[in-house]
């Protein structure tokens, strides 16, 4: 590996955390900052491009390629349920709305076709056989894993297949931070539109992980933006997936003293929560 993204707290942090991912020791890696962001109110953290000093000798590093995620082809950094979110000082992009893309849908989407319109959506319904194509392919994915686990079709919503898989594994598919069933749901995703080519979406729960992660991103985001307006200072959230972004926009736009707006390009796209003007 030549080199490798990630993001810290801190350079020595991100530099710890590089040396483990390389197989190296610390000292043998070499760190450059590619962006850094203003944390909650004055709190700072690091996204870095790390790599093997040449000269350095290396012993056979092994690291695993990551799963792919809804919000790219590379994987996002993993967002942490109770993290929380970065700041910035400023009036960067004060009192601009959510792009429309971000909050036109109340179906979940992935970011695959995160930049589509609502006009483009409201076009395509899913038939039964569209569901009993989707359910088939999220049958293969499970087959092959070999987990003891079922998924069902829960409901036909627009262009969208609702499938929820449960089961004794079920866990075992949700992984850390839903980092696994977000790999999973774009997937499906990838090879459905490759296969059959007819605009339908997937959304894949597993273990009521989407419901409660939903009802989280909702209570933080109000509760960051009871800050925002006591302070008058935007804050910019982690890195969200797209339909997670949807989520917050959504949950704001009819707060007083607010207005939501994202940044940045994928996969570190931001939600910013900005004192209305």
């Amino acid at each position: 590996m030549s080199a490798i993204e990630l993001s810290a707290k801190s350079l020595e942090e991100a530099k710890k955390s590089a040396a483990e991912k390389l197989g190296v020791s610390v000292d043998q890696v070499e760190v450059k900052v590619l962006e850094e962001v203003k944390g909650l109110f004055g709190k700072t953290s690091f996204r870095v491009s790390a790599h093997v000093i040449p000269s350095a000798p290396v012993e056979a590093p092994a690291v695993a390629e990551p799963a792919p995620t809804e919000a790219a082809v590379v994987a996002a950094p993993a967002v942490e349920a109770e993290a929380a979110p970065k700041a910035a000082k400023g009036g960067r992009g004060r009192g601009k709305k959510a792009p429309a893309e971000e909050v036109v849908s109340e179906a979940p989407a992935d970011d695959a076709t995160a930049e589509e319109g609502s006009e483009t959506e409201a076009e395509v319904v899913a038939t039964e056989e569209d569901a009993a194509n989707v359910l088939g392919l999220v049958h293969s994915f499970l087959e092959a894993s070999d987990l003891e686990v079922t998924a069902v079709v829960g409901s036909v919503q627009g262009r969208y297949v609702n499938v929820t898989i449960d089961g004794k594994d079920a866990s075992y598919l949700v992984g850390k931070h839903g980092e696994v069933i977000n790999a999973l749901q774009y997937l499906v995703n990838i090879v459905s539109n490759r296969r059959f080519r007819n605009g339908i979406r997937a959304t894949i729960e597993c273990n009521d992980y989407r419901r409660k992660r939903e009802e989280q991103l909702i209570g933080l985001a109000k509760q960051i933006s009871a800050q925002v307006i006591e302070r008058n200072e935007e804050c910019v959230l982690d890195a969200l997936p797209a339909f997670e972004r949807r989520i917050v926009h959504r949950a704001l736009q009819e707060i007083e003293g607010v207005s939501t707006y994202s940044e940045g390009e994928e996969p570190n796209r931001r939600v910013v929560i900005a004192p209305a003007e």
